[in-house]
């Protein structure tokens, strides 16, 4: 037999608790060298991800991939997710400058990092499907352009002012909310917009049976068809990372599952999602995401 060498992919993948040991090289892989690229945070190069296709294999935000696919962007899912999380305490108001509640955002001001970001397209849902906020009536102020270039914003986001931050705006009043990364730690001035934000979450999560899936792996079709060892590879190693370090914990909620069937739940309701609030043109089927190699991880 014919040996071929085996190919070096170009591979964008953080370091948190479930990937560390594959990410910090206790867990040799055989069929594929993955030579991981320095970027944090990850989501700081999922432009490079999508636009000009740099990585054989990377972490994105769902959301993302689901825009790429929409504009024929050549990339395959695989069913591991990185990490989920709720989002209820990422909305955030300043109460100093009077009070207000998640159904009162219509005609108000909402900072956001970009229209694209996941956690915004599951706070949006939310405010509508839950609180009955009309989402076209809200003002978002972004400070980015979505990872997927083209994309275009509606008419009813605008460009937040250059050298701010959606805590400054927040602050001054600028602004009536914000998505804030860091939540509640940002200013201890600022609460969740959301009453009882984390047990709310929680009761919505189980009402609705899912996980809100925030950043998933992608791999150009292109390397899973040449290479679909190094792609089930890749797939196993993140399983065994996440069994390295104890996860999920007994008892605790699984912010990474794995495995198609485990996650169709929640892919067929950020699709719903993503598709309602005009982010893609048509609802995804979920098995569509994935080429005859990774459905089948």
């Amino acid at each position: 037999m014919k040996n071929t060498p085996i190919p070096h992919l170009h591979t964008l993948l953080g370091d948190y608790p479930n990937t560390r040991a594959f990410r910090q090289g206790q867990l040799k892989p055989q069929n594929a060298v993955f030579d991981f690229v320095d970027a944090t945070p990850p989501h700081s190069a999922f432009k490079r991800a999508v636009r000009g296709l740099e990585f054989d294999i990377c972490e994105l935000a769902i959301v993302t991939f689901l825009m790429a696919r929409a504009y024929d962007k050549p990339l395959v899912l695989l069913p591991a997710v990185i990490f989920g999380r709720m989002f209820h305490p990422f909305l955030m108001y300043n109460p100093e400058k009077g009070p207000l509640s998640p159904g009162d955002l219509a005609g108000k001001r909402v900072g956001i990092r970009s229209s694209s970001v996941t956690t915004v397209t599951w706070l949006r849902g939310l405010l509508a499907r839950e609180y009955g906020v009309d989402l076209s009536k809200v003002r978002w102020v972004a400070f980015e352009d979505a990872h997927v270039a083209e994309f275009r914003d509606p008419p009813n986001v605008e460009r937040a002012p250059a050298g701010k931050t959606i805590t400054d705006l927040l602050v001054a009043g600028d602004i009536d909310a914000g998505v804030v990364a860091e939540g509640g730690g940002s200013d201890p001035r600022l609460k969740t917009l959301i009453p009882d934000a984390i047990a709310t979450g929680e009761a919505w999560r189980k009402r609705m049976d899912i996980l809100p899936i925030n950043h998933m792996v992608a791999v150009k079709a292109s390397v899973s068809q040449a290479h679909p060892e190094a792609v089930r590879e890749f797939y196993q190693l993140l399983v065994e990372s996440k069994k390295a370090a104890g996860l999920p914990k007994p008892g605790e909620l699984d912010t990474a599952p794995m495995g198609l069937e485990a996650n169709r739940r929640n892919l067929e309701v950020a699709i719903d999602y993503v598709y309602a609030q005009g982010l893609i043109p048509r609802r995804f089927a979920v098995d569509e995401l994935f080429d005859d190699v990774t459905r089948a991880l």
